[in-house]
């Protein structure tokens, strides 16, 4: 049996990089059988290294919200490339993209750019901190905030313990200082904070989740933690590396009519290149060196490249209010497919969806927190994932990843999705 350039790469791979891959999830581990090599893409498509054509999912785990190789986007690249790559320097394309963040989002007055949606995360901990001169955090159970150290802690075994470590290479001390809630649990907020009076620096959270899959705030659970926050001198953080200007031009803060006290952002404001920000009130982001104390640096912030990328998408999205409408309507249409294949097969699983955020959890339960999500049958789940890779779909290798749409996708393509979706339910259940 021949074996495939994505087999032999991944061999390859093994021999110097930690599990082959430079992510985890990339690993197929929680599918199982080996990843697929990507090659290249374009629109809707991914192509690997064997030449196999995809109608992609994922699109970069959320930025490519225009689909992949943007002709704008790849021209702004390639005219940004002439200058050189990166100067260490301030440039102009810098301040046009924080004005463009700024009047796109309602709830950002001033921001400082970064390398990715990990240090974006770390640095807002740290402005919080520094701002009200305390020390302890609240996460909640599934919210993924990169792989800082506050971030890797796993729930105490009681609602007002602190965390323990999630990870080797995070210490005590660490997890001494990050308390842990479930989503969409206000009591469980309160009961941290009166447990805690008076230490907690910062409350951060996806406001969608999209790393227990896709999740959604219950109807006043946003508004409860923005009181709750006012209340105790908390400062307030939404986590918007995958909703950023996805759910509507202004993010989840916009969406849901929220106004947090900082933002962290990721991947879209770089058209999909390594980027990250965060922002929000001034009297918090005037904490951030020089003009204040708080210490956070980077020789590649503000790279020109990133944001020459970044300012285009940003642009046309600004521009182009028409691109949500669109997105909105690609969504109901395949969740509507989905419903309809679950209800004429009799089979019984949860959809959770929100504009071109989708996920579908192979449990029969709601899920609102990560213990629902935890009902799913990940197994099941994978031969589900090999099932639709088999007929051309490439989805998130994992349960507990959203789905991201774009624009690219067209009627055509929704077609081909549901079909390959029915195809493989029936499969899977034979």
């Amino acid at each position: 049996m021949q074996i495939s350039r994505s087999e032999e790469l991944f061999k390859r791979a093994k021999n110097s990089i930690p599990g082959g891959v430079n992510s985890p999830v990339r690993a197929f581990k929680s599918v199982g059988g080996n990843p697929v090599f990507i090659k290249k893409a374009k629109g809707a498509y991914v192509f690997d290294e064997d030449d196999n054509q995809y109608i992609e999912l994922i699109n970069s785990w959320g930025p490519m919200i225009l689909g992949h190789a943007n002709p704008k986007v790849e021209e702004a690249v390639r005219s940004a490339i002439k200058n050189s790559f990166s100067f260490g320097a301030p440039t102009r394309r810098e301040v046009e993209m924080a004005e463009l963040i700024v009047s796109m989002v309602p709830a950002i007055e001033k921001v400082r750019m970064v390398n990715s949606g990990t240090e974006a995360t770390m640095a807002a901990i740290r402005v919080a901190r520094g701002f009200t001169g305390k020390d302890k955090i609240i996460k909640f159970e599934g919210c993924y905030h990169g792989h800082g150290d506050s971030f890797l802690i796993a729930a105490g075994s009681g609602a007002v313990t602190m965390g323990v470590p999630d990870s080797p290479g995070v210490t005590k001390n660490v997890a001494n200082d990050t308390l842990t809630a479930p989503y969409n649990d206000l009591e469980s907020v309160q009961r941290l904070i009166d447990a805690n009076k008076g230490q907690i620096a910062a409350l951060i959270l996806e406001p969608v989740v999209g790393n227990m899959g896709c999740v959604l705030p219950k109807p006043g659970f946003l508004e409860g933690l923005r009181k709750i926050c006012t209340d105790n001198n908390i400062v307030y953080i939404f986590d918007e590396v995958m909703t950023g200007f996805r759910l509507a031009k202004g993010g989840a803060s916009e969406r849901f009519g929220i106004t947090p006290d900082l933002i962290t952002l990721g991947k879209i404001i770089g058209g999909g290149m390594p980027v990250g920000a965060y922002g929000g009130r001034k009297e918090i982001m005037n904490c951030v060196s020089p003009q204040g104390p708080v210490y956070q640096a980077g020789t590649l912030s503000g790279n020109p490249i990133a944001m020459a990328a970044g300012f285009t998408m940003l642009s046309y999205l600004n521009e182009h209010p028409e691109v949500y409408t669109k997105l909105e309507k690609t969504g109901d249409k395949l969740v509507s497919g989905f419903k309809k294949s679950l209800k004429k097969l009799n089979l019984k699983y949860t959809i959770n969806h929100i504009g071109s955020m989708y996920s579908l959890f192979f449990t029969e339960n709601q899920v609102t927190d990560f213990e629902d999500a935890k009902t799913s049958n990940t197994a099941l789940f994978g031969k589900y994932f090999h099932a639709m890779l088999n007929k051309g779909i490439y989805l998130a290798p994992s349960q507990y990843e959203s789905l991201f749409l774009s624009t690219a996708l067209t009627d055509s393509h929704i077609k081909t999705i549901l079909q390959a979706n029915e195809e493989s339910l029936i499969e899977i259940h034979q």
